[in-house]
């Protein structure tokens, strides 16, 4: 156990460090997002480089359990090395603002190098061909998911930061050390860019962050071990990362609905429903927070009790969830749309 705390503490000292670092380069440079359309709710130009800083700090926390373990483990180099392509990809996009279909296409690339080092679904009772179709929407549903949801500061590091802790805490009873030094390594690395993410924001992490952040979640989601108790349990990294796929669903129904592209940025988000409400942005924030907080408490119910008491917490958290997007679809919003 003291090795991940170990990797935490290291991962957040490096990030503390690195992301002032990354926001003054950012700004010399002028890599920087400016608010150049209505969506975008920051007055000034603000460095978006915190990715760097999150990526390296994570790498960190990673070399040190690395060089505790004295084995570089086939599945992390795996994660790794898909990681580094989705941090490339991130990073290009901040810059020239890749077309869907340049970073699709990379994206997929970063899920073939998952499955080539065995990082997939391996759900028993389904044939192979279904369990690396599933790996692929899983892996880019939720590395989008995380982008997705980057459009209020402090939002994305902060669920990031409770979605890695409970992937932590589920795998601690049986010991799973990839996922306890994968969750230990992204919590420090998002907690200490947290610092200077929150409102009003310093950095934002931009693509490069939010693509990595999903990435490793995606990839800790697939690696951890539910059904100690019951087989439905499986389904508990849908609570886990409950507010980015949510979102995601929320903003392309609508979208659809509205006759928009779903592949396109508008102000028809759960975040900035909830602001649209009258309610403060921090305050937005601290209640997205505590619902992560409450899913994952759920997602660590369902690990924990039979079955029936899994299907029980499944439906409730549904049903909660459509009558919640039932009311939020009725909140007005500023109009508006941008490529995203």
């Amino acid at each position: 156990m003291i090795i991940y705390l170990v990797v935490f503490s290291v991962s957040l000292l490096f990030s503390y460090i690195l992301t002032p670092l990354f926001r003054d380069i950012g700004s010399s440079q002028q890599i920087v997002d400016i608010p150049d359309t209505e969506i975008k709710a920051h007055k000034k130009p603000v460095p978006y480089l915190g990715g760097a800083a999150i990526f390296l700090s994570f790498c960190v926390g990673l070399a040190v359990y690395t060089f505790y373990a004295s084995r570089v483990h086939h599945h992390l180099l795996g994660i790794i090395l898909g990681s580094l392509v989705i941090v490339t990809l991130g990073f290009l996009d901040d810059l020239y603002r890749l077309s869907p279909a340049v970073k699709l296409a990379v994206q997929v690339l970063s899920v073939i190098v998952l499955i080539k080092f065995n990082v997939y679904l391996k759900i028993i009772f389904l044939p192979h061909w279904l369990n690396i179709g599933l790996t692929f929407l899983w892996v880019l549903g939720i590395t989008n998911a995380l982008n997705i949801i980057d459009i209020m500061d402090g939002l994305s590091a902060g669920v990031t930061f409770i979605a890695g802790a409970t992937f932590l805490f589920v795998a601690l009873p049986s010991g799973q050390a990839l996922v306890l030094s994968l969750s230990a390594a992204i919590c420090g690395a998002v907690l200490g860019f947290l610092r200077y993410n929150f409102h009003p924001a310093q950095i934002y992490m931009g693509g490069m962050g939010a693509l990595f952040i999903g990435f490793i979640l995606a990839a800790i989601a697939l690696e951890e071990s539910y059904t100690a108790v019951n087989n439905i349990a499986l389904l508990s990294p849908l609570l886990i990362l409950g507010i980015p796929i949510y979102d995601t669903c929320l903003v392309v129904v609508l979208r659809l609905l509205g006759g928009k592209n779903p592949l396109y940025g508008s102000n028809d988000h759960f975040a900035l429903r909830l602001e649209a409400c009258g309610i403060k942005q921090k305050h937005t924030v601290y209640i997205i927070y505590l619902i992560c907080i409450i899913l994952g408490q759920a997602s660590y119910i369902a690990t924990t009790v039979n079955i029936y008491g899994a299907i029980f917490t499944y439906i409730l958290v549904l049903i909660t969830s459509l009558i919640g997007g039932i009311a939020l679809s009725a909140v007005k919003v500023r109009r508006g749309q941008n490529p995203s």
